[in-house]
């Protein structure tokens, strides 16, 4: 049987969709529990069908899917296990989504236009999803639209740890490549002992998806090794701007840290072809052989949402694990 039985037969049982099956069974593997046997496939006209193979009945279910492409097939898919997890008596069920996708549509830019985070949430609340965990959202916010405990992760000591074995940090500065981006800097910038940081000011095309135009750097960068933080890379077009940028105005090095490794399109060329010295991802999204490159280093996130499920499971504190912050 999967699973761990705690006192008052209190069990945990851990289940993943297709999209992203080595990161469940790294989590699996951090928990010491088995992944629920699942029957999953897409009948001939695209739709979705799952079945677990073992009761479920009474569990604390976790469900594992990280948004990927194609994302809208794989939400669909954990959208339908929650349902079959509700249907077939789940005690608790917690959606744990890496990525979260819809993430960067979390207000409206301009008239008639959707707030498609929100959308999400309603979506696995509808479903039956008491609780979500999810790592590195776009913005802190939409943990606000999901109506029920949100465990809001974050990968920064495990990145910030990969680069104080490394860099120099006296000569460090911190760079947020927009203004979003400058709490979480602020948050690296003490990590690292109070290093300078710096921001890079941008303006997007309102018309044109993934293009971004840079304007002024905002900071002390000249002869310093520049790490720009940030929490996706998707099209790489912002990272290497802001790259480019840093460099006309002295930077000595630049080195990028993101959490989630999206990688769309002309992403990887950019990025190899870049004067960026290395790239830091996780692997809450696969990253293919065909994504991965000579700059790129991939750390692993399954031991954080190991840890934080099993706060979860025990009635601990998931906001420990990051000194108070969510």
């Amino acid at each position: 049987m999967s699973g761990i039985k705690a006192s008052g037969q209190k069990k945990l049982m851990l289940f993943t969709g297709r999209a992203h099956p080595d990161l469940a069974k790294e989590v699996a593997d951090n928990l010491h529990v088995d992944l629920t046997p699942t029957s999953a496939y897409d009948f001939a006209n695209g739709e979705t069908f799952v079945r677990f193979l073992e009761s479920v009945r009474g569990s604390d279910a976790f469900v594992i899917q990280s948004h990927t492409a194609p994302i809208n097939q794989w939400i669909m898919e954990q959208l339908i296990m929650v349902d079959a997890l509700k249907r077939a008596s789940a005690k608790r069920i917690t959606v744990v989504a890496p990525f979260f996708g819809y993430a960067r549509q979390d207000k409206k830019h301009r008239g008639r236009e959707p707030i498609s985070a929100r959308l999400m949430a309603d979506l696995f609340v509808t479903a039956g999803a008491d609780r979500l965990i999810a790592v590195d959202l776009h913005t802190a916010q939409i943990q606000g639209f999901f109506n029920g405990p949100v465990d809001h992760l974050f990968a920064l000591d495990l990145l910030a740890h990969h680069f104080e074995s490394r860099l120099d940090t006296s000569q460090v500065t911190v760079v947020a490549p927009d203004a979003g981006r400058v709490r979480v800097t602020e948050r690296w910038s003490d990590r690292l002992g109070g290093v300078p940081m710096a921001i890079i000011h941008k303006k997007r095309d309102p018309d044109v998806a993934n293009e971004v135009k840079v304007f002024d750097v905002v900071g002390e960068v000249e002869g310093r090794t520049c790490v720009v933080v940030d929490d996706m890379i998707d099209t790489g077009g912002t990272i290497v701007k802001a790259a480019e940028a840093l460099f006309e105005n002295g930077a000595a090095k630049v080195v990028v840290a993101a959490t989630h490794g999206v990688l769309s399109g002309p992403a990887v060329d950019r990025l190899k072809n870049s004067r960026i010295s290395e790239v830091v991802l996780t692997n809450t999204l696969p990253i293919p052989e065909d994504k991965q490159f000579d700059k790129l280093t991939v750390l692993p996130i399954a031991p954080l949402i190991a840890r934080a499920i099993n706060e979860v499971f025990s009635d601990g504190s998931v906001t420990s694990l990051f000194g108070g912050h969510s």
